[in-house]
């Protein structure tokens, strides 16, 4: 039987070993915060996809709604209002959510989210984008003044409109071939499976194993 003092010796030659083994390990604790590692220290600037097609039209939107918002900023005086208000709601709108997607693909932070449908999302943006540039357009020109800044507002509006259209004939493409791919794959993985099972049912020693 053991006394006291052995139990300290056996407990301090263990923690010695376990220190010893701890130090020659190869994997090593880490005290770097998990949040630290996973954060957004891996940003880079997808240069293919702002010198692509999505890219430059996406850049080109920015411009175009940025300089129909700050001519429809500079109007001192309306009568009546309305449409002024609802062009400047429309051309503010498509600035926010299409700068937030130039800024999500551009740094490829839509690949970190892979639960959204990007591409349904920039379709879905452009094609309500060009409906209601074109609205806004119609019913400022319909009710402007024919001051200066009212008709570069209605001119970079269809501009900004004809942009987001195009960019929605390609995000249309784009759209389809994503789906295509898709059910490509969902086919062939049923296709495999499907084989696989077959092949199980052709080899009853599998089944006698796994039994």
């Amino acid at each position: 039987m053991r006394n006291g003092d052995d139990l300290e010796g056996f407990d301090g030659e263990a923690s010695s070993a376990s220190m010893i083994s701890a130090a020659s390990s190869p994997y090593q604790p880490t005290t770097e915060p998990v949040s630290q590692r996973r954060g957004l220290g891996g940003l880079r600037c997808d240069l293919d996809y702002l010198r692509g097609t999505l890219g430059r039209l996406k850049l080109a939107e920015v411009l175009l709604a940025l300089t129909a918002f700050i001519c429809i900023e500079t109007i001192m005086e309306c009568s009546p209002c309305e449409g002024l208000y609802f062009f400047e709601f429309v051309s503010c709108s498509a600035l926010v959510v299409t700068g937030a997607l130039l800024l999500l693909f551009s740094l490829n932070l839509h690949t970190r989210i892979p639960q959204i449908n990007w591409n349904l999302t920039d379709l879905v943006n452009t094609g309500l984008s060009t409906f209601f540039f074109f609205i806004a357009s119609v019913v400022l020109a319909a009710l402007n003044h024919k001051t200066g800044a009212e008709i570069a507002a209605v001119v970079f509006g269809l501009l900004a409109m004809a942009v987001y259209a195009v960019n929605t004939f390609v995000a249309v493409r784009r759209w389809r071939l994503s789906s295509r791919q898709q059910s490509s794959r969902q086919s062939s993985d049923y296709i495999r499976a499907r084989t696989e099972s077959r092949e199980v049912v052709h080899r009853p020693e599998i089944q006698r194993l796994d039994a």
